[in-house]
Parts: C-alpha cells; structure tokens; sequence
C-alpha cells in the first residue's frame, strides 16, 4: 500500500513539473503577443484619421525590424557559406513583406 501511495505522488509531481515547465516555456514564447490592436482615431470634420501616436508605433515597429534582420543578417559561428547565404536571401525577402506591411498600416 506504501509503494501504491508513493508512486502516486511521485508521478503527480512529474505530472505537475512537467505542465509548470510547458507553462513558461509557452509564456516565454515570442510568438504569444497580448500588445493591444492597433485602433484609429476619429475627427467629426476630417474623417479618420491615423492618430500621432500611432505612427509612432509604426516607427518603432520598423525600427524594431531594422535592428531584428541586422541581426539575422550576420553570418553564425555553425554555419557554412552556402546555408549563411541561402539564409540573408529568404531573409531579405521576409524583411521586404515586413517592411511593406508596417509601411501599410500607417
């Protein structure tokens, strides 16, 4: 009866490190994002109107992205030549769309 009661708790406490350590790997996540949704101001005379503060928002985004594929740009320690320049053409192609897209939503 002891080992029944003893496996239980030791496979409940696996059970529970394992969620716990799922738990913060998700949270840790760069692809889960709680930034609020971009919102547009409305002026009765002139229509909509992209607020102030959201240009600079999309400024900060392209900053943001400039420093992101400067970064992705450099060549790492375990690459060869042909995977480092396989790698700077997808990753030109995706900075031109993220580009294009911020530049969009202005």
């Amino acid at each position: 009866m002891k080992n029944i009661i003893k496996k239980i708790a030791i496979f409940s406490m696996v059970g529970m490190m394992q969620l716990g350590l799922g738990i913060s790997a998700i949270e840790a996540s760069p692809l889960h994002d709680n930034s609020a949704p971009m919102q547009q101001q409305y002026n009765r005379e002139q229509g909509p109107q992209e607020g102030k503060r959201f240009e600079h928002g999309a400024q900060e985004r392209e900053r943001a992205e400039n420093e992101r594929h400067e970064r992705e740009m450099k060549r790492r320690p375990h690459e060869t030549r042909k995977q480092w320049h396989e790698r700077q053409i997808h990753e030109n192609e995706r900075h031109e769309r993220a580009l294009h897209e911020i530049r969009d939503h202005r």
